[in-house]
């Protein structure tokens, strides 16, 4: 295992379920795949820097939810007009920014907008980008003050802004609240799918949430 992505694992929590074999439902996304089987068998589902990234485990029967559950297609993908079907989500900043593995790469995912950034080849340039950049790649210092007035997010639960960022919404702690996760990709689901080919500029009608 690369030095990188041993230091993500030092730096994060507990590992969120027992300890795994069986990873071979991820053989099927190659090189990739198995690094993160290799992940998940040293520490089954993390939590850093303080909650705002969550590596989620290959099975849990609490929140959060598992690997092999968050990417069924009907539990919140199918909901995206965004075909996702090749994307394999398993981490994910404060505010349910997803990361997955696509087209043999690690790429991030914007739930608001349904766009993909490819980031890295591998979990070890991955780990070193995220690290090297926590403060944008997780979200940790609104997610550190919003739970400093608030309280530490309950486990599958994550910041979703009132008024979505790509709509204009702040990223202040007044324009967050928790929801769970599932819960929350729905709603930008519903985002994505509403300011899907708007061109530049076009005004959006878009109820708040309290």
């Amino acid at each position: 295992m690369r030095q990188t992505i041993m230091k993500l694992l030092s730096i994060g929590g507990e590992p969120i379920g027992d300890p795994v074999g069986g990873t071979e439902a991820l053989d099927k996304l190659g090189t990739l795949g198995k690094e993160l089987a290799e992940i998940l068998k040293l520490k089954n589902g993390f939590y850093a820097y303080e909650l705002a990234l969550l590596v989620r485990p290959l099975g849990n029967t609490n929140p959060p939810v598992g690997l092999l559950e968050w990417n069924a297609p009907r539990l919140w993908k199918e909901q995206y007009h965004e075909n996702l079907s090749g994307a394999f989500f398993f981490a994910e900043d404060a505010f349910g920014g997803q990361y997955c593995i696509r087209d043999g790469k690690i790429c991030a995912f914007d739930p608001e907008t349904a766009l993909f950034e490819a980031m890295s080849p591998s979990l070890d340039v991955w780990a070193n980008e995220v690290m090297a950049s926590y403060q944008f790649r997780t979200g940790f210092p609104l997610a550190h003050a919003w739970q400093i007035e608030n309280t530490p997010l309950l486990p599958g639960m994550r910041l979703v802004p009132k008024i979505p960022f790509v709509c204009g919404g702040k990223y202040e702690v007044e324009n967050l609240y928790s929801l769970a996760d599932v819960e929350g990709m729905l709603f930008r689901a519903s985002v994505a799918n509403q300011i899907r080919n708007l061109p530049d500029g076009a005004e959006i009608v878009f109820k708040t949430r309290k």
